[in-house]
């Protein structure tokens, strides 16, 4: 079932409610300039047959209201748009699945909004205040930033290119994403990106998320505070926030249980969906589990 959720006087998202409804809930929460076509049909239909699956997008990608020029916002507000999806949905609690930016949101609304999270799990990401989110640019010695591959990439982002010039781009980006571990089908990423340009109408990249104030996020040393279930997943393969982002993230989080899918880089390739979704139908479970047993 699809939704429009209105989170601000500027902003309507798009939302779809998959699974059933007498079931926990799973909010995925997709990375940076992402809609929710990020998240792979297969991968979305593994968690759906055992729970009620949210996922939306994001303000300034696929359906949702494009207007970061005229309204700008801080990357903080998109922690609070899941909330209000939430609420739209009327969903008290739900487990959240936090991928790249996804993850550092979850982060903000273990913070902020721990009566909402019946879990947390987050992966390819970086704890807050620390590699992309860390305010001063100056980051922590002993981990290491993107790879600069990415970073030469990431400064074209904004660059005006034709729609198959667009394409061959994100290709391109997704190549470098996906890490060396295992084998790279630009076929298969094409799909998705054709996808979830179908989805949004457009093949226009406004970038909005990279443009977005990043204050706010430097709070790293309030996470060890945290008691929620959380999953941290190392993505081994990782070229924007390598090992050993996870680990410290880990650490950071007093709660938190640290697992590995071998060969996971910053992408969802088919090959990695199934691993992925097993670790967080695990780590669901045991949550749930613990919530009634309570």
């Amino acid at each position: 079932m699809e939704h429009t959720v209105r989170v601000d006087g500027h902003y309507e998202l798009w939302a779809e409610d998959i699974g059933a409804s007498d079931t926990s809930a799973v909010l995925l929460v997709m990375g940076a300039n992402a809609s929710a076509m990020g998240w792979p049909e297969a991968f979305v239909g593994r968690l759906a047959a055992r729970h009620r699956v949210i996922r939306y997008d994001h303000r300034d990608t696929g359906r949702s209201t494009r207007a970061f020029a005229e309204h700008p916002y801080a990357l903080r507000d998109l922690a609070q748009d899941a909330v209000t999806v939430l609420d739209a949905l009327d969903i008290d609690r739900a487990h959240v699945v936090g991928m790249s930016m996804g993850g550092t949101l979850a982060q903000l609304l273990l913070l902020d909004h721990p009566d909402r999270l019946l879990s947390a799990t987050l992966f390819a990401t970086s704890a807050l205040g620390a590699g992309l989110t860390d305010p001063t640019g100056v980051g922590q010695p002993e981990l290491p930033g993107p790879d600069p591959r990415l970073l030469q990439l990431w400064s074209h982002l904004a660059d005006p290119r034709s729609p198959e010039e667009e394409l061959e781009w994100r290709v391109e980006h997704w190549r470098i994403l996906h890490g060396n571990a295992m084998p790279f089908d630009p076929d298969e990423f094409r799909r998705l990106e054709e996808r979830a340009a179908a989805h949004a109408g457009t093949m226009t990249n406004p970038a909005a998320h990279a443009l977005a104030d990043q204050s706010g996020l430097d709070r790293g040393g309030e996470l060890a505070g945290v008691t929620a279930p959380v999953l941290v997943v190392e993505a081994p393969e990782d070229p924007v926030n390598p090992p050993p982002h996870a680990q410290h993230l880990a650490a950071a989080i007093g709660s938190a249980r640290l697992c590995a899918v071998p060969g996971l880089g910053h992408a969802l390739p088919d090959a990695a969906l199934n691993p992925l979704a097993d670790v967080i139908l695990e780590h669901i479970a045991a949550a749930d589990q613990q919530e009634h047993a309570g």
